[in-house]
């Protein structure tokens, strides 16, 4: 059976939120099936947070309908969340707390018997490697210690459901790759998670489906992988030279089944097909480079590449 043949975790129809003037989410349709990894991605000021927000009852939506666990959402919150684990972006540790003993604290909230909540707690710190610090107090940790923490006390209570609002966020390549194969472990435990994160490698190697947002809308959704290939193509040629010669360059491949995209005196070529015609220019110019088209291309090309406001 595939993950989406199974009834869905979290469910949400028609869902929207309106602060003022601005809508912030629109008309939205979304489904987390059990086991599966559903990472949402858009630019900042894309709905992803408030939709975060309202599955937790933060916020209250405008219009439409959520469901957790079958249960619905603000109704049944209470009862839901017992069941859910949180890792926020921002750093709400308690200061005055060891490292053990914030697990415990936060355990307690969660009616968790402590005999079990010390066998948990001792357990989730040698799986993030965190048992050395055990007694330690919070400002003690380094940035990537804490974050470990972070996801610890997220899972104290055995969640059905973990999400992750940014989980590796300000973290070096070191503390992010073991934060990464902390979480395919637990993936591969069946946990299911929503990700919301700016790094697409993350999301790439963590995420069995993604749905990127834009102005609190999916402009679209799909296994990463295959988002990539169907939308984007296999290569990615990005040239550097003048307007004259890009424009030439562009009008040879038309013959070929590419896209191009002009942005700043570069010219990205997304390669559907080989194309002899590139491959030969290729050789003769001085200023491109060839990748494996990403997720990030994909990303960029759907949301644009310039900043704006939220």
């Amino acid at each position: 059976m595939t993950l989406t043949a199974k009834p869905p975790l979290v469910e949400i129809r028609n869902l929207t939120k309106q602060f003022g003037g601005r809508m912030a989410v629109r008309g939205l349709d979304l489904c987390i099936y059990p086991g599966e990894c559903l990472g949402l991605l858009g630019p900042n000021g894309a709905g992803k947070t408030t939709i975060i927000y309202m599955l937790l009852g933060i916020v209250r939506a405008t219009s439409g309908k959520i469901s957790i666990f079958g249960e619905s959402i603000p109704k049944r919150l209470k009862h839901v969340k017992l069941r859910i684990g949180v890792v926020p972006q921002a750093d709400n540790l308690d200061p005055d707390l060891t490292v053990f003993e914030n697990l415990l604290v936060y355990a307690a909230y969660f009616g968790v018997d402590r005999s079990i909540a010390r066998k948990r707690a001792d357990d989730l710190l040698g799986f993030f490697a965190l048992k050395n610090r055990s007694d330690e107090i919070i400002q003690h940790l380094s940035g990537g210690q804490r974050r470990r923490l972070l996801l610890s006390r997220a899972l104290i209570n055995a969640p059905e459901l973990l999400i992750l609002d940014e989980p590796t966020i300000g973290l070096d390549p070191q503390a992010r790759h073991l934060m990464w194969e902390r979480l395919e472990d637990l993936r591969s435990q069946g946990t299911t998670m929503l990700l919301t994160s700016h790094y697409m490698e993350e999301v790439s190697r963590l995420t069995n489906r993604v749905l990127i947002l834009d102005e609190g809308k999916i402009v679209a959704q799909g296994e990463p992988g295959e988002m990539v290939a169907d939308m984007m193509g296999s290569e990615v040629f990005e040239v550097e030279d003048s307007p004259e010669k890009l424009d030439a360059l562009e009008e040879t491949l038309r013959s070929c089944k590419v896209d191009t995209e002009k942005v700043a005196g570069r010219l990205f070529i997304y390669v559907h097909e080989p194309c002899a015609e590139l491959e030969t220019m290729a050789i003769s110019l001085c200023h491109i480079s060839k990748r494996p088209a990403n997720l990030e291309d994909l990303f960029l090309k759907l949301t644009g590449r310039t900043l704006r406001e939220n």
